[in-house]
């Protein structure tokens, strides 16, 4: 009697062991992940949103967001708490994307080559691990990471499906002279942001910005849109009236943000 109840007991704890195996294979993990990745023999922490319905039977569209400079350091969440990471935790069901966030060490900026160079090899990451459609890539940043954001899409013009700057700029303030793209410390370039918008070319783009914007003048992004114009860009802007420095806020928050992105693909 006594070898029948453990000969059951056994079994139904193998029976158990097994359901819960196979139910975390058919559950993934989601939400925001921790992820390093080693470049030029430093490690930097990222981190990556994986929507709640994420799975392995298709392919998922994925954002790349740079940060601004009040996020910069090596902890590998402060990068989380402003822009787009924000906007996720307030309305989580709005972003059907893997959201990719590195974050840019203190004292360097988004438009320096190795700062970069982690960025695209945490997306080459995400993208091979959570099975990203190289079709639906898109590129967003604010304030610093706008400038980023310019600077990498003339880098890599046929890259990304969309891009999204806000309270981005080409010429850099004078606080963060450091912060400018490679177009404009190259003194053969008579107009950086004409040359921006001619290497973007046809990819859409979206520009947000306050007009009462203290850091990083308004000015910056109206000239790029002004650009994207005259070189038959596909651009929105919506500026906000009476709005300083944290234009992200309403940015990310615009419903038809995501919508705007998931109607771009590269062909």
């Amino acid at each position: 009697m006594t070898r029948t109840i453990v000969a059951s007991a056994i079994l139904l704890l193998c029976l158990t062991t097994t359901m819960t195996m196979t139910s975390f294979a058919r559950n993934p993990e989601t939400g925001f992940l921790n992820r390093t990745i080693s470049v030029g023999g430093e490690t930097y922490r990222y981190q990556v949103f994986i929507p709640a319905n994420w799975n392995k039977r298709g392919k998922w569209p994925v954002i790349l967001f740079l940060h601004g400079a009040g996020e910069r350091g090596d902890d590998g969440l402060l990068q989380t708490d402003v822009g787009i990471g924000h906007a996720i935790r307030q309305t989580v069901a709005r972003f059907p994307f893997v959201v990719v966030m590195p974050q840019c060490r203190k004292e360097k900026t988004w438009t320096q080559p190795e700062m970069q160079a982690q960025a695209l090899a945490a997306l080459d990451r995400a993208m091979k691990e959570f099975r990203g459609d190289p079709a639906r890539v898109y590129l967003t940043g604010l304030s610093m990471g706008g400038f980023g954001t310019w600077d990498l899409a003339a880098k890599y013009p046929r890259r990304f499906a969309a891009l999204v700057v806000v309270c981005g700029g080409i010429t850099p303030p004078k606080m963060y002279p450091q912060m400018g793209g490679s177009l404009v410390s190259d003194p053969r370039i008579a107009d950086p942001y004409g040359e921006t918008a001619r290497l973007i070319g046809s990819t859409p783009v979206w520009i947000f910005h306050g007009d009462a914007d203290p850091a990083v003048p308004v000015e910056e992004s109206r000239k790029m849109y002004a650009a994207l114009q005259a070189a038959h860009g596909n651009v929105k802007y919506t500026e906000y009236p009476g709005v300083g420095h944290e234009s992200w806020l309403k940015a990310y928050a615009d419903p038809d943000l995501p919508i705007w992105l998931l109607q771009q693909h590269l062909h």
